[in-house]
């Protein structure tokens, strides 16, 4: 316990106007509350989302805060010394969202970059940065942004993240999902000569179930600098995929089938909540009866480029043949099966013939090629990735139809731990490509190819690039192609990797084709 004279002494010195004494006098004694950093997302023409959470001691229950609101002071200014303040004002950090800041700015300037911090009594966060969208009558002659996701904290280290910082220009970044990985510590690995070894990284807690066994993931994986260095430095339009609740999981079913529907919806709407706390997104994706019902939506960068995120977890049908890698079952051809909800069906179609962009693009988290996974000789019949678009014929048919004539569809995908670039192709024509971005660090180091990535590429003629490294893309949008940079890095395995260009691949407008340099 305090003493009154403690309380009185640190509450005068607190300039936090308004708040009661004993709650000004709380916030200092934890330590500092931006452990966790600051970021920006889901940016319009004139704003976008600033997040921070208070948290002084990240690993302790409740981030070291005490169970009271607190008021938690924002600007944002046209100059990184904030020596202009274009908006400014007050948010609350409530612990019913674990203390978690979230302000939708607005009455900014379009297609320009901006700077944000937070203060709590003396203690000031670190400084962001963010950039507002074109307006949508707008002409831009350029745009280039990141894609990045999967990054398993025991797998590897983060430095991809830092190097991600570091690219220039960047109008934002597409983060796919699997932010988090839901499982405790796990046993060694084992190395060529069959011996163990240790992860790179351990896990702390158990197996993700609860509110609280998420909060601490999330808290473990941003205290990395790497990761929050990313985060500071651009916006981000940030989805989710299965790891941030259960590997696989689909709608209410538990991945691994060990729950009923009504027991594993908890497990969701734990997850979720810790998701929306941790993510820079808007209040309209705070989790209503246990879903996310708005997480797909759109962005426009004037006429250059239309975006639609798409959720492919919420709502889609179980995986057919028990998932998993698979030969051809005949769940495969099930009329009812879906990935998308009927409603995000009917809006990505919609939006997909609006005419009025250059470009479109679906940024989405599972693979849309439909590939012969075999990659050993004794495999006879073609293998499938039943966790894919490829187990889902029906849909995956009538999506890719929707794509005919227009000529101007790049879909953007990770959850496979490597890169590929390939055709997606409706009655054996190409109709739109596909780039599949690598791994942040699930994985492990890798390599160029994997073994088998030779008959993956003989036993697919629209599968044109693959490779095995961990790292992110880069893309660069014009009226004219566009251009992905599949950037790589040397190891992760231990800090300090370096990053390189593995390839770059250009898609003509107009022409749905690959051209690699």
């Amino acid at each position: 316990m305090f003493t009154r004279r403690q309380l009185l002494t640190v509450a005068s010195a607190t300039p936090l106007i308004g708040a009661p004494a004993i709650v000004r006098a709380q916030s200092w004694f934890a330590g500092y509350p931006f452990a966790l950093g600051v970021t920006s997302g889901d940016p319009a023409p004139d704003g976008f989302v600033i997040w921070t959470k208070l948290a002084p001691k990240p690993f302790e229950a409740h981030g070291g805060m005490p169970m009271v609101a607190l008021p938690v002071a924002w600007e944002v200014a046209s100059d990184d010394r904030f020596k202009t303040i274009v908006a400014k004002g007050e948010a609350t950090a409530r612990p019913e969202l674990g203390h978690s800041v979230h302000v939708e700015v607005t009455g900014l300037q379009p297609d320009r970059p901006y700077w944000y911090r937070f203060t709590l009594g003396s203690d000031r966060s670190m400084r962001g940065r963010a950039r507002t969208l074109p307006l949508a009558s707008a002409s831009p002659p350029r745009l280039k942004f990141g894609v990045a996701g999967c990054q398993n904290y025991e797998d590897g280290y983060f430095t991809a993240f830092r190097h991600l910082a570091k690219e220039d220009d960047l109008a934002f970044v597409y983060h796919y999902g699997d932010f988090i990985y839901e499982y405790k510590q796990r046993g060694p690995d084992y190395d060529k000569d069959g011996l163990p070894v240790d992860q790179v990284r351990h896990h702390v807690g158990q197996d993700c179930f609860d509110l609280a066994d998420y909060r601490l993931r999330y808290a473990q994986y941003l205290s990395d600098y790497d990761l929050q260095a990313a985060r500071a430095q651009h916006s981000w339009f940030p989805t989710f995929d299965d790891h941030e609740i259960q590997n696989n999981w689909v709608g209410d079913i538990d991945g691994r089938d060990q729950s009923p529907a009504e027991i594993f919806r908890l497990r969701r709407q734990a997850g979720l909540q810790a998701w929306y706390e941790y993510m820079p997104v808007r209040a309209a994706m705070l989790p209503r009866n246990g879903i996310i019902t708005d997480m797909y939506r759109e962005a426009r960068f004037g006429d250059l480029l239309a975006v639609d995120f798409l959720d492919t977890r919420s709502f889609r049908s179980d995986q057919p043949c028990g998932d998993g890698f698979k030969p051809y079952c005949a769940a495969m051809d099930d009329a009812k099966a879906q990935i998308l909800s009927p409603e995000e069906e009917g809006w990505l179609t919609r939006n997909l013939t609006r005419g009025k962009t250059q470009w479109n693009c679906l940024a989405q988290q599972v693979m849309m090629m439909s590939l012969d996974r075999r990659r050993y000789a004794d495999e006879k019949e073609p293998i499938y990735n039943m966790d894919t678009w490829a187990a889902y014929r029906v849909p995956r048919d009538r999506l890719l139809a929707k794509m005919r004539g227009l000529d101007n569809v790049v879909v953007l995908t990770g959850d496979e731990h490597q890169n590929y670039a390939g055709l997606l192709e409706s009655g054996d024509k190409p109709v739109a490509v596909e780039f599949v971005s690598t791994s942040i660090s699930s994985g492990g180091d890798g390599s160029d190819l994997r073994a088998g990535s030779d008959m993956l590429l003989r036993d697919n003629s629209q599968l044109k690039f693959i490779n095995d490294q961990r790292g992110y893309l880069v893309c660069d949008v014009t009226p004219d192609a566009w251009t992905t940079q599949f950037r790589v890095m040397d190891r992760v395995s231990s800090a300090g990797g370096s990053i390189a260009t593995r390839a770059s691949i250009t898609v003509p407008h107009g022409q749905p084709s690959l051209i690699i340099a």
